[in-house]
């Protein structure tokens, strides 16, 4: 059982995993290189838990400890207690939910033997860079059944807080991993009998509905990033295209809406 220390000064070395939570630059440098991530907020925090994530410690303010008490009391590693006031000094924001945990990561899997493992249906993300937009593209293949999630190496992290976050701790749910190599990487797909259907703007696209109704028994579905959407390399290295048909004038759904409209179409 871990008893939560109270530590009032925001230089103390023992919260150095939480500061300046919200320099982009400096965490994305930092956590992966530290193989830590960051879970806030109370469903979060157990989310990561569950999953099996090891805990590095706790950061709490006093208003949680009654709600986080068993996992308090299953805790191995520190528990801190501090105030919302040196809570915000040390993170750089008012930490509202007033409970964030500092995680180790876990080695990401190797793409292919996540391939084999997923029985129907994968997402690959293509040089996603929004935070928010990952983590809401997570929840989509959680609630809607995707097996897996593959992203090109520049994609944003799916464990940096604001993707946790807005994933509501779905990036712990859905297997994932990253390719080294792209777009040679996607061959991968059709080693391992994937059909790769790339989401794009296109003459020769077929419509969504169509897609599904081919019924594939595997079936990858590529999205590209929020601005440009797929590069030429990822596209050649499909098998077909598809569009989602669009009214009123609007030629194209946010990221993260254009995935949660493609993985519901085409649920087993």
């Amino acid at each position: 059982m871990a008893e939560p220390v109270a530590v009032e000064d925001p230089d103390d070395p023992r919260l150095a995993d939480y500061t300046a939570l919200t320099d982009v630059e400096l965490r994305r440098r930092r956590e992966p290189a530290e193989g830590l991530f960051i879970a806030e907020g109370e469903k979060v925090v157990r989310r990561a838990v569950a999953a099996g994530y090891a805990m590095r410690s706790m950061m709490l303010t006093p208003k949680w400890f009654g709600v986080m008490a068993d996992v308090i009391e299953a805790a191995t590693a520190p528990v801190y207690a501090v105030t919302p006031a040196l809570a915000e000094q040390v993170t750089g924001y008012h930490v509202h939910r007033g409970a964030l945990a500092s995680m180790e990561r876990a080695p990401l899997p190797d793409p292919a033997a996540l391939l084999a493992a997923a029985p129907r249906r994968v997402a690959v993300f293509e040089d996603m860079v929004d935070h928010a937009n990952l983590g809401a593209a997570f929840r989509n293949a959680a609630a809607l059944g995707v097996d897996a999630v593959l992203l090109s190496p520049r994609c944003a992290d799916p464990l940096y807080r604001r993707s946790v976050k807005v994933s509501m701790g779905a990036v712990f749910q859905v297997p994932w991993t990253r390719f080294t190599d792209w777009p040679v990487g996607l061959g991968l797909l059709r080693e391992h009998g994937f059909v790769t259907a790339a989401l794009c703007l296109s003459d020769r696209a077929v419509t969504l509905d169509e897609l599904a109704a081919r019924r594939h028994g595997r079936l990858a579905l590529l999205l590209g990033t929020e601005g440009e959407g797929l590069t030429p390399g990822a596209l050649r290295a499909a098998d077909t295209w598809v569009s989602i048909p669009m009214a009123a004038g609007v030629d194209s759904l946010n990221v993260a809406a254009a995935s949660a409209v493609a993985f519901y179409a085409t649920r087993p």
